[in-house]
């Protein structure tokens, strides 16, 4: 968001400035998209939303079976967000992987607890082995999950390495996942689930079965598999892929896991000739391992069952697999490095779950400068983080509501929501940051609940979650965490946009918290908190400039100059920058504009300059980003004739309204507006960061002033950043509150 706003008084203290002329031109580039390991070469299929992530087939050349293989994958909407971990669901004889991704119900609850799913096919397809489609139970469709050893299946039913070796490393390589996963199957999967676990203990977290074959040694459909693929090896090999064998061989239980979970059918028509689950118990308690059997009256082998408890079996997953991360969090190495260094970190522990006093800059009035308090910051509640702010940039949104512009501004009030913080204590219930993590505030949150219509559209960002209490000054509690002293009294203070980075510490949502690299500057990284991001956000997401277009700008401050980068990176041909100040232009031309026009230099509207003599019928996108109605609608009516695009960016003073004649949209044109550029923060933010450290998005030179504060003086260098914006000469006034802290560790 940015507004236009008159000046605010303030007192000064010395500032840095830097000189445009220290800008390092870059060669062109276009937007990118995170894609697919070029080693993975996987295809993708199909692709359907679900419970807000999404369902996705692939197929690839698979190492292990010499054939193409295909896979499902259930991305649940945390992924965007942070890495989650993997449950791989083995199918039964006869199925592919769109038996379960169809009918088993996994996705609601995969959704609800950020677990993605991986669905592998039963069996190498069209291998050309002799005989592989002559019966249900052997060859296409029932690999049973084994590595054969005899001609002629051993050259391509080599599913267990399939499963356990080459489809992790894939999805590894080409997915948002953390390290730790768990396994479950149906029928021959379940068999297949519990010995992979039962050999492999260390890997998994966890293992589930719907009515699995529990010793395939000793019923007729194992016992004809391990014939055909173990040939005279049967005797030896077939019990390596026989739960109950590997648990009488091992001669005692898992230390890995607590319980095993097994839900059988009472009318399952194969309970008593192929599964004889009362095997898996007679071996786990002569072992003394836990496992779960639970019988259903009423339920037989089919989906009907599965998906009747799929639900549990996700849950049962899910709570191990977050208790196999504390322990490894526990137990390894210590959390990455942080910018923070030990003595801080130590200081969080003794502030956690306390009160704090701080400094603020305190807003009690509009066009009053902020002044100097100490103020209790209350510590967050269930759903909150409070962050220690390093750095805070100066954004004119701040300004206008500190002007008295803003219809929501609530006095008194910590303004403030460009920052780089670091996380010094968390709420109930928060899963996503923890202590000593990196975060930009964000105040266009994302909930990223199932349940969330907007989280789950990608027609937009606008999170409405905690919008209510955030546009009255509150956290979603409908409470404040700030109070100060003011004639002998506590008063609360208002909270700003979700943010009040105007303190040295403040407590956000934790959907309002952008976690990201710690190896970007917090200096640096504050500008994508705001302007930045909504420059570029508008040209890649809500207009979607393409190569070889034309585009006019209006207003060439730090967001007006990030849409100009934004439409240079991709691809626009001609890029028109409009502007009253004229010192503006050297730095736009090298940021991508081919034309600069200063509109007091024309006796004509600007529009009929940009729409009549620099181009025959206008541009193909127009953005304003000034905040300045009369501005917008010569944006608009600059716009190509028949298919012009213009995008509104600056927010106007309360009770601005636009106007223009019908028949410029009547004739084509489009008018839109945008907010934090279309990104969906948590997720899009973290990725803008990670181009910036590429070295694909650079930002530093929206960084005309930086200002340190001075004896805990917060707020005298915010208004030094105040009366640096107003200059004239500043994109953005970085403002730093702890030195130590601002730049990356090592």
């Amino acid at each position: 968001m940015l507004a236009t706003a008159a000046r605010a008084t303030g007192r000064f203290v010395r500032v840095a400035s830097r000189s445009h002329a220290s800008l390092h031109r870059r060669a062109p580039l276009r937007a990118v998209h995170a894609s697919a390991s070029a080693d993975a070469k996987m295809d993708l299929k199909s692709t359907n939303r679900a419970f807000g992530g999404e369902v996705r087939k692939y197929t690839h050349a698979s190492s292990s079976t010499g054939t193409e293989m295909t896979f499902s994958v259930f991305v649940p909407p945390a992924a965007a967000l942070h890495a989650v971990p993997v449950v791989y669901y083995l199918s039964g004889l006869t199925c592919t992987d769109d038996n379960a991704v169809q009918k088993g119900g996994a996705f609601k609850a995969a959704a609800e607890k950020g677990v993605m799913f991986v669905f592998p096919d039963t069996s190498p397809r069209g291998a050309g082995v002799a005989g592989e489609d002559e019966s249900w139970d052997l060859g296409t469709g029932a690999g049973f999950y084994v590595d054969a050893t005899s001609e002629p299946w051993s050259k391509n039913y080599n599913m267990y390495s399939y499963v356990t070796q080459e489809l992790p490393k894939l999805i590894e390589q080409n997915f948002s996942v953390t390290s730790l996963k768990s396994i479950a199957g149906h029928s021959m999967g379940g068999m297949g689930a519990l010995a992979i676990a039962f050999r492999n203990p260390d890997a998994y977290a966890s293992v589930s079965a719907f009515a699995p074959i529990v010793a395939p040694t000793a019923v007729p459909w194992g016992e004809k598999a391990f014939e055909a693929y173990f040939g005279a090896d049967a005797a030896t090999k077939g019990p390596e892929h026989d739960p109950c064998a590997l648990l009488r061989k091992r001669g005692s239980a898992f230390p890995q896991f607590d319980d095993v979970l097994v839900d059988v059918g009472l009318d399952d028509q194969f309970l008593q000739t192929q599964l004889k689950p009362e095997l898996l118990e007679e071996a786990a308690r002569a072992v003394g391992q836990k496992v779960s059997v639970r019988r259903h009256p009423g339920h037989d082998h089919s989906y009907f069952f599965v998906s009747s408890f799929m639900e549990d079996h996700v849950r049962f997953h899910a709570e191990a697999l977050a208790r196999k991360a504390a322990a490894d969090a526990s137990e390894g190495p210590s959390a990455p490095i942080s910018a923070v260094d030990a003595a801080t970190l130590k200081a969080f522990a003794k502030t956690a779950g306390k009160p704090i006093q701080c400094s603020a800059a305190v807003a009690w009035g509009p066009k009053q400068p902020l002044t100097h308090e100490i103020v209790t910051v209350a510590p967050p509640r269930a759903g909150e983080i409070r962050v220690k702010v390093i750095s805070n940039a100066l954004c004119h949104t701040d300004i206008y509501t500190l002007d008295g512009h803003d219809p929501e501004g609530l006095f008194p009030c910590i303004l403030g929501h460009e920052a780089g913080a670091v996380v010094e204590s968390v709420g109930e219930g928060v899963t996503s940051v923890q202590v000593g993590d990196h975060v930009i505030p964000c105040y266009t949150p994302q909930c990223n609940a199932p349940s969330c219509i907007f989280c789950a559209s990608p027609k937009t960002n606008l999170c409405p979650t905690i919008r209510s209490t955030q546009g009255a000054g509150y956290m979603p509690d409908g409470t404040t965490r700030f109070t100060a002293k003011k004639d002998g009294k506590d008063v609360p203070i208002f909270h700003f946009m979700g943010c009040s980075t105007f303190a040295e510490y403040t407590v956000i949502a934790e959907i309002s918290a952008a976690k990201i690299n710690k190896r970007m500057p917090l200096n640096k990284a504050c500008l994508f908190g705001c302007g930045v991001s909504t420059g570029l956000g508008a040209v890649w997401n809500t207009c979607k400039v393409e190569e070889g277009s034309s585009v006019a700008v209006f207003g060439l401050g730090a967001v007006g100059l990030a849409v100009v980068q934004a439409a240079k990176m991709a691809g626009a041909a001609r890029i028109i920058g409009v502007d009253l100040n004229k010192d503006k232009f050297r730095v736009a031309s090298q940021l991508g504009c081919t034309d600069v026009v200063c509109p007091s230099d024309h006796e004509k509207p600007v529009q009929q300059v940009i729409a009549g003599e620099l181009t025959k019928w206008g541009v193909d996108y127009s953005f304003d980003c000034t905040g300045n109605v009369d501005v917008m609608r010569a944006a608009l009516e600059c716009a190509h004739r028949g298919w012009g695009e213009s995008c509104v960016i600056g927010v106007a003073a309360a009770g601005k309204e636009l106007a223009t004649r019908p028949f410029q949209l009547v004739t084509g044109r489009v008018w839109k507006g945008t907010a934090f550029g279309g990104w969906k923060s948590r997720s899009a933010v973290p990725k803008l960061v990670e181009r910036c450290l590429s070295g694909e998005l650079p930002v530093d030179h929206y960084v005309t002033h930086s200002i340190a504060v001075e004896n805990g003086d917060v707020a005298a260098a915010t208004n030094a950043a105040i009366d640096a914006l107003h200059s004239g000469d500043c994109l953005r006034a970085v403002v730093t509150y702890d030195d130590r802290n601002a730049a990356a560790g090592p």
